[in-house]
């Protein structure tokens, strides 16, 4: 078994509170659980308003599907606009 660990940091330009903040991850979050089937988590930038670092995991039983899952919750954190992709990094365990 192989675990994927996938860190994100967002860059969320629109975010004037703590609370429109947490209404963008949350939404961002519950879509990326429902279409991918993975766990997500917000990890560090608690309290500011316009970043953040969530962490994604995935379980498979081989490196290419979990490569696969995490390279296109890449490219979907990517493809929405409410946020910018500053940066990311994959890691399997």
């Amino acid at each position: 078994m192989l675990i994927g660990l996938l860190e994100v940091e967002l860059y969320i330009p629109n975010c004037n509170s703590l609370k429109e903040k947490r209404f963008v991850l949350k939404s961002l979050k519950t879509k990326l659980r429902n279409r991918f089937n993975i766990s997500v988590t917000e990890s560090d930038g608690h309290d500011l308003w316009q970043r953040a670092k969530i962490l994604v995991v995935t379980v498979s039983n081989d490196g290419a599907s979990a490569n696969s899952t995490l390279s296109k919750v890449v490219n979907f954190i990517d493809a929405d606009r409410r946020v910018q992709l500053l940066d990311y990094k994959l890691s399997f365990r």
